[in-house]
């Protein structure tokens, strides 16, 4: 059972571990690509529902996972195909929701459920599985007991508690990868980064070196970055005050880059604001212009909040990227300063490969900076 703030209440069938979550139900539009949607550290602190008629008909692979662990605290779908067809498969979506502990129903009218959040809103729910099912005034009780999206820093919660330097396919604190001198240094301001991200500056020829999101500007200056990259995230930007501080201290002394909550707590930094968005922006199929050259591409979101353009000073930021569906801000570039940020996710996964030549682009302007070949 799921039932919503509102007292709405959707029934269906346990998919994965007994038990109960509470959460901010959202969802997503994709139509492939379920296992980096559940381990992406963006989903942590809440429940998606799945738009696709069908999940899991190619199993998973830890090849797949952008974190350690799945991070959305819960998973609703309409159809569940619990045997995969699939050469790269090592389980099924339920023997992987149920080994890591995912409250996830299946058999539910997902249709009538994301209408029924378009039209009032993402909001908070409690799913219960495969236990006794309380009174359902009893789960309201609790659902509204938790508290709002708005004002919550889960960035803190997913971060990385000590540095490490990546390596290709997982994380490590040496090796190879922390003596190659040859590679441009870049420090990741971790509140929330998916490992595809990470695996593109790698790929790029970059030591990438992920701090926590509490680091100080001076901490990440010391470590003598030819860029610092600011990662996507969980909850509400306008409480990471932390690392916007941070990143004040970094404009003008360190070329930066930010996606998706990098994207916001860059133009927070700048003096702008933040608000939520009534349902978000989630899916693989989204289409953004770049108002420089009026290219339009079809890229991958995640974001329950957004930029307010107009809180910022346009002699400081212009507009880089806009979203076609309703206009909202999708990317930024300062006038003055050698940071910019994008909204949506230039690394996909899941999702088109349309925008991955920002990462590109960006290590590039990085190596013409520095002087560093490659």
């Amino acid at each position: 059972m799921l039932v919503l703030e509102d007292g709405r209440a959707f029934y269906g069938t346990s998919v994965g571990a007994p038990g109960e979550a509470v959460a901010e139900v959202v969802f997503n539009t994709s139509m492939t690509g379920y296992q980096e949607i559940l381990t992406d550290p963006s989903y942590w602190g809440q429940i998606v529902v799945m738009t696709a008629a069908q999940i899991g008909n190619y199993g998973v692979c830890a090849a797949d996972e952008e974190a350690a662990r799945p991070m959305a605290r819960g998973f609703v779908l309409d159809r569940c195909c619990p045997v995969p067809s699939n050469a790269r498969a090592a389980a099924s979506l339920p023997d992987y929701l149920r080994r890591h502990g995912v409250v996830a129903l299946a058999e539910v009218d997902t249709r009538a459920l994301v209408r029924h959040l378009r039209s009032r809103g993402v909001m908070r729910g409690i799913a219960v599985c495969g236990q006794p099912i309380p009174p359902r005034e009893e789960l309201l009780a609790r659902v509204r007991a938790a508290p709002p999206m708005q004002g919550l820093d889960l960035a803190r919660e997913v971060s990385c508690a000590v540095p490490y330097v990546w390596g290709e396919e997982q994380p490590a604190t040496g090796g190879a990868a922390a003596a190659d001198s040859e590679r441009l240094p870049v420090v990741v301001l971790d509140c929330g980064i998916k490992r595809s991200s990470l695996r593109a500056l790698h790929r790029l020829g970059c030591r990438v070196t992920v701090v926590p999101a509490t680091e100080s500007a001076e901490d990440i200056l010391a470590r003598r970055p030819a860029g610092v990259l600011l990662s996507n995230g969980p909850g509400d930007p306008a409480a990471v005050g932390y690392a916007i501080e941070t990143v004040r201290g970094l404009l003008g002394r360190v070329p930066l880059f930010g996606i998706c909550l990098g994207h916001q707590i860059l133009a927070l930094a700048l003096g702008g604001r933040t608000y939520k968005l009534k349902f978000g922006h989630r899916g693989g199929n989204q289409p953004v212009q770049d108002l420089r050259t009026g290219r339009v591409y079809i890229s991958a979101h995640n974001h329950g909040f957004a930029v307010d353009f107009e809180s910022l000073s346009a002699s400081e930021v212009e507009p880089w990227f806009v979203a076609l569906n309703d206009g909202t801000n999708e990317g930024l570039r300062c006038r003055s300063f050698a940071a910019a940020s994008v909204q949506f996710h230039p690394e996909a996964a899941p999702g088109p490969n349309d925008l991955r030549w920002l990462f590109e682009a960006w290590v590039a302007e990085l190596r013409a900076r520095t002087g560093a070949g490659g």
